[in-house]
């Protein structure tokens, strides 16, 4: 990768790697690829139209590059309209389509958006209920048809001869260190904050995650993305697989996620430690149904793969159990995947060390990864080489940065996959990038001098009235191992005692309630259920013998129902807001400290 813009991808696979399969999605039930020459003709069409459109890079500055957004589920137009504005110089300015309508407001003005191009029929009514807030907005385009909206084909009619030609002269133009997107986080603590990235911070990222986690080079190679493209994570991965010469193909939606991958029989995909979660939740429900010999063996496969180390071995005899339990169980794993997976990333939350136990005890190779949005993102990764995974770390750092531990444990990492800073926010930026190093808020330790640990964000430490500091953190993780939590939320800051909010994972609860010969009826005369508060009782109780006497779970509160994007609890990315459960679930809170 010698040039550092992220539209370049698609010259260099033209000139040594041609596709016929760079992107694919589902259209009518049928997979549509797309080859790297059609993605180019698209992309510079797209450009030539934008251009018509009046679409223009103002000198390169953030604030004179017009701005273009994109609400829209993972497809391959979305990365035409990325790469048609790079082309340009133009910037873009991605939203989730769960952002709120107050949300979409304030990002759309504050950036200044010119044209936004949605998705779908839902989306676009949603655009459209606010456009008249946003004064900027010339014109919104939809990529599916639909009645009385203008299709984003129509700007690629609008390229002729001489458009295309400027597309060139612009493209050559285009600085590294330009813009190539604002980012807005989530809000999970208030007004979004638009994270500048240039060309040259994703760019840089891009090429040091390839140098440290080597992925497939096959001409063969595919991913499956579902992740949204909207987050830095997925956009990242995205340069990666075009650069690395890997096909990507999009999911049809979350829901659809089991049937792609046996369809794609993907080399890997990323994803969040949720939908790992998922996952196996939905691997061990197939497994309870089995009975005889079939169950017993299931769950003696299981359990050898929660005592997995893949850094020593378990000696000859675990060694040839596990070798059969891989024949006979986890092959079925493996194929529910699509047979050939060789990688899974996760990033974004702890992942539970047991899962990452499983699943690469099953031959299925799951590594962890860290790093936020400001660092374009990726700081550290688990390493495909011998020797390069811990469990229960996100890896050693990759190459071309440089990491620390402040005083109080915060990581802190420079180079050149800094951000730019905040769109309009320099007080904001003066605060978290200083001297050129981009402090996270995360709080971190050393394993072994190389693997970086997670312990904790800065802000989610609580003190305790007795002055105690509390990490959630590590004891939520620890809960959710239990397959009767399917979400926790540790609180107790000024208060005498910790104390957790627990939605419980209704599906094993019913069975257990089943067994035991308890009427199941809803969910919130279950959580209110004697003997299942009983159950929950001693549940806490044998988690509270893995932390210090200050961090032990002394009450806990049940919920009815999963916090979810749409309710608000959760942000796109599936990380808890904890400011809005304290709230909404303030009366659940004050009924612990009664």
């Amino acid at each position: 990768m010698n040039k550092r813009r992220l539209f370049d991808a698609i010259a260099q696979q033209l000139a040594h790697h041609p596709k016929p399969d760079m992107l694919a999605a589902k259209e009518n039930g049928q997979w549509r690829k797309y080859s790297t020459q059609e993605v180019a003709d698209t992309a510079n069409r797209f450009s030539a139209g934008l251009l018509q459109l009046g679409v223009s890079a103002n000198g390169f500055s953030p604030e004179g590059s017009d701005k273009i957004a994109i609400i829209s589920n993972n497809r391959p137009e979305w990365v035409f309209t990325d790469l048609a504005t790079q082309q340009i110089g133009a910037i873009l300015v991605p939203v989730y389509p769960t952002t709120n309508p107050l949300e979409l407001v304030f990002i759309l003005n504050d950036a200044a958006v010119k044209y936004i191009f949605c998705s779908n029929e839902e989306l676009y009514q949603k655009v459209q209920s606010i456009q008249d807030k946003v004064p900027s907005i010339r014109q919104a385009y939809t990529f599916d048809k639909v009645a009385g909206a203008a299709h984003w084909s129509e700007v690629l009619a609008l390229a002729d001869a001489p458009a295309l030609q400027k597309v060139e002269e612009i493209k050559a133009e285009v600085p590294e260190d330009h813009l190539a997107t604002i980012i807005y986080t989530s809000g999970t603590t208030g007004t979004p904050k638009g994270v500048m990235l240039s060309h040259l911070n994703i760019a840089s990222n891009v090429a040091f995650s390839k140098e440290s986690f080597p992925f497939p080079d096959s001409p063969e190679s595919k991913v499956l993305s579902f992740l949204p493209l909207n987050h830095i994570f997925e956009k990242t991965c995205t340069y990666i697989y075009l650069f690395s010469n890997i096909s990507i193909y999009y999911a049809e939606s979350l829901e659809t996620i089991g049937d792609n991958l046996k369809e794609v029989q993907p080399d890997g995909f990323t994803t969040v430690p949720r939908l790992l979660e998922k996952v196996y939740e939905k691997i061990m429900a197939k497994g309870n149904e089995l009975t005889g010999v079939k169950r017993k063996l299931f769950f003696w496969a299981v359990a050898l793969g929660e005592v997995y180390d893949n850094r020593k071995s378990g000696g000859a005899w675990y060694n040839f159990q596990l070798s059969i339990a891989k024949a006979l169980v986890f092959k079925k794993w493996r194929e529910a995947l699509g047979g050939k997976i060789q990688f899974i990333i996760t990033g974004g939350a702890a992942c539970q060390v047991k899962l990452l136990r499983i699943f690469n005890a099953a031959g299925i190779p799951v590594y962890e990864g860290y790093g936020p949005t400001e660092n374009s993102p990726v700081i550290c990764v688990n390493r495909r080489e011998e020797g390069g995974t811990k469990f229960g770390t996100v890896g050693p750092p990759i190459s071309g940065i440089q990491v620390k531990l402040a005083e109080d444990g915060e990581i802190c990492v420079t180079g050149p996959c800094v951000m730019k800073g905040y769109y309009k926010r320099p007080d904001l930026t003066a605060e978290t990038v200083v001297d050129g190093w981009l402090l996270t808020g995360d709080i971190g330790v050393w394993d072994e001098h190389k693997f970086l640990k997670i312990t904790d964000r800065k802000k989610e430490l609580f003190k305790t009235s007795g002055g105690k500091y509390v990490a959630p953190q590590p004891i939520e993780n620890k809960l959710k191992e239990s397959p009767f939590v399917e979400q926790v939320m540790v609180v107790g800051s000024e208060q005498k005692f910790v104390g957790a909010l627990i939605v419980p994972s209704f599906a094993t609860l019913q069975d257990w309630m089943r067994e035991k010969g308890i009427p199941f009826t809803t969910h919130e005369d279950a959580i209110h259920h004697p003997k299942v508060l009983e159950l929950y009782r001693e549940l806490v109780e044998s988690f509270n013998r893995f932390f210090n006497h200050v961090e032990q779970i002394k009450k806990f509160e049940l919920l009815p129902r999963e916090w979810t994007i749409e309710t608000g609890e959760m942000t796109p990315k599936l990380s808890l807001k904890r400011k809005v459960v304290m709230e909404k679930f303030k009366d659940a809170i004050q009924r612990i400290y009664v």
